[in-house]
């Protein structure tokens, strides 16, 4: 497990993710503890508690499905499920782990688009977001197959941050009523271990070639240059979240930035345009099939 962290961490820090701000804090949190980091702080000044990672609120493969079966079929509907934290590479076809692979989910949508057993695609949504790296190029994939067989973004319970963006590029978003969407932003967390090093006795020297190559290194303080370069990098891949999920949902660019990352509960969701109908999963599963047989 030692031997991982320090991968995980790379994925998590200075690393821009669309992910919802409170499991950020959880992985965040979870990853400061094991690498000892002992104090961390909020943009307003509060801290934020190490604790322990809550273990995968949501369900993945159970032992006895179909290791090769991407999707279950359910009455001609092929069951994709985009489930907890979304990562650009994780090499399964299903969630494994308490995360899902945009890898995974494109290959599932391509093969369900090619099944002559499969008349429509259900997106089986409850996430909080995670990387940005691979997420667009995926909703962009998702968006040109539409009108090719009805894609239905169920929602059980929320899609937030990267998990809208690709709910986003549904034919239709049904949210039950206690289920959320949103979070339409990009956080980039930094870590400065330099003042615990030099604490510590311990002194970082990098050798560079290019003024900018250590930039968000962190055991060195980010530069106020630095931290410009950043902040315009995040804002330049906010737009493409601003723009990507106004182009989706057939929605002004204003009104998606007008929502400042926020997130919406059910019927609030629906009134902004960012979600279609208020339904529990199964009422929405009905509707799909009904749909389907009407076709």
């Amino acid at each position: 497990m030692n031997q991982i962290l320090p991968r995980l961490a790379q994925r998590m820090f200075n690393t821009p993710v669309a992910i919802h701000p409170r499991k950020a804090e959880i992985v965040i949190a979870a990853l400061a503890d094991r690498l000892g980091v002992s104090q961390m702080l909020r943009l307003d000044g509060s801290s934020i508690i190490p604790m322990a990672m809550e273990d995968d609120e949501y369900g993945y493969a159970e032992p006895g499905r179909n290791p090769r079966g991407g999707y279950d079929n359910v009455a001609g509907a092929a069951v994709i499920e985009v489930q907890g934290t979304l990562v650009q590479k994780l090499g399964s076809l299903r969630p494994y782990s308490g995360m899902t692979g945009y890898d995974g989910i494109r290959q599932n949508l391509l093969m369900a688009m090619d099944d002559p057993d499969v008349s429509a695609v259900i997106l089986d949504v409850d996430s909080p977001g995670g990387e940005v790296a691979g997420c667009f190029d995926l909703v962009d994939t998702i968006y040109e197959v539409r009108g090719r067989k009805p894609i239905w973004a169920i929602l059980n319970e929320s899609a937030y941050s990267a998990a809208y963006a690709v709910a986003s590029a549904a034919d239709r978003i049904i949210v039950p009523r206690t289920g959320g969407v949103g979070s339409i932003g990009v956080i980039c967390a930094h870590v400065d271990f330099s003042q615990a090093l030099s604490a510590s006795g311990v002194k970082v020297t990098f050798i560079t070639y290019g003024d900018r190559k250590a930039d968000g290194h962190a055991e060195i303080p980010l530069s106020e240059e630095a931290l410009a370069r950043f902040q315009a990098d995040i804002d330049t891949m906010g737009e493409l979240f601003v723009e990507t999920v106004a182009r989706n949902r057939n929605i002004s660019a204003a009104t998606v930035r007008d929502t400042q990352a926020a997130t919406f509960m059910g019927d609030k969701g629906v009134a902004l345009g960012l979600a279609d109908e208020v339904a529990a999963p199964d009422a929405a599963f009905r509707a799909l099939m009904a749909e389907i047989n009407k076709a």
